[in-house]
């Protein structure tokens, strides 16, 4: 056994010592409830910021503290002693959490963690509070053993990401040169030691709502239908525009600027779908899907754009009927972008098309609610090829790559403003996120530890 591999080994051999104590900090960390979407909790979510502040520096993080943004707070913090000839790597995880819910569904107090057979229950153990505690604990297992690190690193944990990261992109704007790094990690995102998974792709999402007027005012349907325009009229012509019978978007110019999947890409997304494909089609609880002359339904869902309609309104909503050409009629749609297109250039292209059904007697209104841009990371790069080499040491098993047909708004503002390579590795293994109950495998706890050990000495390149 080499001195690298005697680190590695002395490092994990470590971590395995301090399970328990482990397992006891991080039921400390859940049990400050930082929930960002109700102000009522900011107090606590403070006394969160504080306290992983501490337990940065008693790790052996260096630089830590709260950077102030017009929102909640950015936690940072770093260690730069590998060298100039070592790369810097930027973490980023969220110590904000979900609300409750309807706290009568929670078998157990969301924020006092429970252990119920082999899980660990608690609101945050699985999105994202571990994310955040397998870092800390296999910096502390190998600072305690090497008192170095292989690798150079940066964290940041994110206050505001079940708020859209509304504020975060200010605060990245502002702290580039602090957070420059030759590849981002978001550990954020599941983690299976069965089958582990690699995101390689994330969607961007761009959500607005569109609304019109017509008459000032609810008008008589019998003293005034079919003479007087009906607001709903158009927001049904105008949704119905947005689809062929195929199920492609006849929006001009929507498909532009795609990357199309390379042959290694397809084959790795088709290697993954034979694993969680039919799952996630018996989910739906659909007896038949569209759009197949688009694609198989794992591109449709993954690498193509998307746009569905969220919600109307207008008119009555009440019990019976009422005969009223009603005043406003609008709708909400998402667009999901993919890697290659501009978010703001597909807003402009909705709203040109929307706005083209725009007549006398008929205003429309259309608003940008929110903007997540895509981001996409070569399949072959170093960082994935860093995971793998982790995975196969620590797990004897390599990861499938994953797309992600969903949107992760942080992840697309540090792509961008940072320029930098970004991959989406978790550390959460259990169900539940944004449910009651939420809870994370305990023993795969121990396990992402180990993987996160393995990660940063190949990292640096110390496989």
């Amino acid at each position: 056994m080499n001195r690298k591999q005697s680190a590695v080994s002395a490092a994990i051999e470590r971590a395995r010592r301090a399970r328990a104590a482990n397992l006891a900090g991080f039921k400390d960390l859940l049990r400050f409830p930082s929930i960002s979407q109700d102000p009522a909790y900011q107090p606590q979510l403070l006394a969160c910021v504080d306290w992983l502040a501490a337990e940065m520096r008693g790790t052996g993080i260096e630089n830590c503290r709260a950077i102030a943004t017009a929102g909640n707070p950015v936690l940072y913090g770093d260690w730069l002693g590998a060298g100039d000839d070592k790369p810097t790597i930027l973490i980023y995880a969220h110590y904000d959490v979900q609300p409750v819910g309807d706290a009568s569904l929670w078998r157990t107090d969301p924020f006092e963690p429970t252990i119920v057979g082999d899980r660990l229950v608690a609101r945050g153990a699985l999105d994202d509070k571990c994310g955040i505690w397998v870092n800390l604990k296999a910096v502390e297992s190998i600072l305690a053993v090497s008192r170095r690190l292989p690798v150079n690193l940066k964290f940041i944990f994110e206050g505001e990401e079940e708020l859209g990261s509304r504020n975060t992109g200010s605060f990245v704007q502002a702290h580039k040169a602090l957070l420059a790094a030759d590849a981002l990690i978001i550990c954020d995102g599941p983690f299976s030691p069965q089958q582990p998974v690699i995101g390689t792709a994330v969607r961007g999402a761009v959500m607005g709502e569109v609304r019109l007027k017509g008459p000032p005012h609810d008008l008589h349907s019998g003293r005034y239908g079919g003479a007087v325009k009906n607001p709903l009229h158009y927001a049904a012509r105008i949704i119905a525009s947005f689809h062929d019978d195929s199920g492609r978007v006849q929006i001009k110019g929507f498909y532009d600027d795609v990357i199309p999947l390379s042959e290694r890409q397809a084959r790795h997304l088709n290697q993954l779908w034979k694993t969680i494909g039919p799952g996630l089609q018996r989910a739906a609880g659909v007896d038949a899907f569209f759009g197949d002359r688009l694609g198989v339904f794992a591109e449709r869902t993954t690498s193509q754009p998307t746009l569905d309609v969220n919600g109307i309104h207008g008119g009555y909503q009440g019990e019976g009927t009422r005969a009223i050409i009603p005043a406003e009629a609008g709708f909400k749609v998402t667009i999901r972008t993919v890697a290659g297109q501009d978010s703001g250039a597909m807003w402009g292209r909705f709203v040109e098309h929307v706005m083209s059904f725009a007549e006398p007697g008929i205003d429309i209104d259309a608003e940008l609610l929110s903007s997540a841009h895509p981001f996409l990371l070569p399949d072959d790069g170093r960082e994935i090829g860093a995971i793998q080499r982790a995975l196969k040491a620590a797990l004897g098993k390599e990861a499938l790559l994953m797309r992600h047909g969903g949107s992760l708004p942080i992840g697309g503002i540090l792509a961008r403003e940072l320029d930098v390579p970004v991959t989406m590795f978790g550390y959460g293994s259990g169900d539940n996120s944004h449910a009651p109950d939420e809870f994370i495998i305990i023993e795969d706890l121990q396990a992402a530890i180990e993987v996160a050990i393995h990660l940063l000495f190949a990292l640096g390149g110390d496989s």
